[in-house]
């Protein structure tokens, strides 16, 4: 029986907070995996200050579905974005809202406490729906906490899909290094095994933002003229989190950048770009074997001083790292095109997470379905 091939669109807003990825994808939710065009739209500052501040309204919150302070408005306000963004990118690529089965939309995460089974992501999947006309799936963690699981990674269902597709060679583990660092490991036999790896580019970003007011370290250039402070590293690396046996998933709040005046901006970039590779490497110490290639998405792969560290330390076990372009796939646009795999999915009631990638007792589907002008309805079982 011949599956049906959805077309769907992922919109994605980091941990970074820099801005909204976009990308389309013709799938039957499974084994069918033809990408399509993608694009990214950066928040402009003021913005990204309002979701800077939205993570301290969302500090308290134990009610996931609360909004208080400025919360209501900035969720309002995120979602418009997207809704824009979304119809730039079908204009620019001249598609027709029509053609779009479904959108699935990740919206921008303020607070995650899995230990609390508390994960909350503003966007407003109904709006959107109705703003855009195109049915959307959204709220797509929050099943997997009520079923016991960290609510974090979601992407690995798609690395494994693209592992399939592109015929990559196995023991492979992909590494997503965003605002928080992912690893996700498919065996030879099609395990796949997945968890936070530790702080990606948050700790960095901020401590570049703190000192330049720049958002980022732009290929690495800040932290190539610094010297890594083993003193500082050694207090990140020697943390609980990657000794431990039980994997959790990271709130970009779980690690903090250091004070100023620990470290002038070079020193600390430097150190800091080391931390994120070597995080990696610690936390593959818990893969069920050692992997023979580490495939790198996300912002990270663009600095090159993460790149060469993470070289250095996967040559010492045999390992060869390359970026996800090299593997003939897209680093930019992945988590985007997860999205909407995961989008398609939901509308097949398929598991989005699994015991193996996040802990969840049993592999659960999940996520809000919403048609345009009518209410969302649960996915979940």
């Amino acid at each position: 029986m011949t599956k049906t091939i959805r077309t769907a669109i992922g919109l994605m807003s980091g941990t970074s907070m820099d801005g909204i990825d976009i990308a389309l994808l013709r799938t039957d939710g499974e084994n069918v995996v033809e990408r399509g065009p993608s694009m990214g739209i950066p928040y402009e500052p003021a913005f990204r200050d309002r979701l800077k501040r939205a993570l301290v309204d969302a500090r308290d919150l134990t009610d996931r579905t609360a909004r208080p302070g400025d919360l209501a408005a900035v969720e309002r306000n995120l979602t418009l974005r997207h809704a824009v963004a979304l119809s730039d990118f079908l204009y620019r690529h001249e598609i027709s809202p029509g053609e779009i089965d479904v959108i699935g939309f990740h919206g921008q995460t303020v607070l995650h406490r899995p230990d609390e089974a508390l994960t909350v992501q503003l966007g407003d999947g109904a709006l959107l729906a109705q703003m855009t006309g195109i049915p959307v799936v959204y709220d797509m963690r929050a099943n997997d906490m009520v079923h016991g699981g960290q609510g974090a990674p979601l992407i690995p269902v798609y690395h494994a899909a693209l592992s399939a597709s592109a015929d990559q060679p196995l023991p492979t583990v992909f590494v997503n290094i965003g605002g928080i660092s992912n690893l996700t490991f498919v065996g030879r036999n099609g395990e796949v095994v997945a968890y936070d790896s530790g702080p990606g580019n948050t700790l960095i970003d901020q401590w570049v933002e703190m000192h330049t007011g720049a958002a980022f370290d732009q290929n690495g250039e800040i932290a190539s003229i610094g010297e890594v402070l083993p003193g500082l590293a050694d207090r990140y690396l020697g943390n609980p989190f990657f000794s431990s046996n039980q994997r959790r998933s990271l709130d970009r709040n779980d690690f903090l950048p250091p004070e100023i005046g620990e470290a002038d901006l070079a020193d600390g970039a430097r150190t800091l770009a080391y931390v994120t590779s070597a995080a990696i490497l610690k936390s593959a110490k818990h893969l069920p074997e050692p992997p023979a290639r580490y495939v790198v998405c996300g912002g990270g792969r663009l600095n090159r001083v993460i790149m060469r560290d993470l070289s250095d330390l996967a040559q010492a076990q045999n390992a060869t790292v390359i970026a996800a372009e090299e593997a003939a796939l897209d680093g930019d646009a992945m988590e985007a095109e997860a999205w909407a795999y995961l989008a398609v999915r939901s509308l097949r009631g398929l598991p989005l997470t699994f015991p193996a990638t996040t802990g969840v007792t049993v592999p659960v589907t999940g996520g809000i379905f919403s048609m345009p002008g009518e209410p969302g309805l649960s996915r979940a079982d």
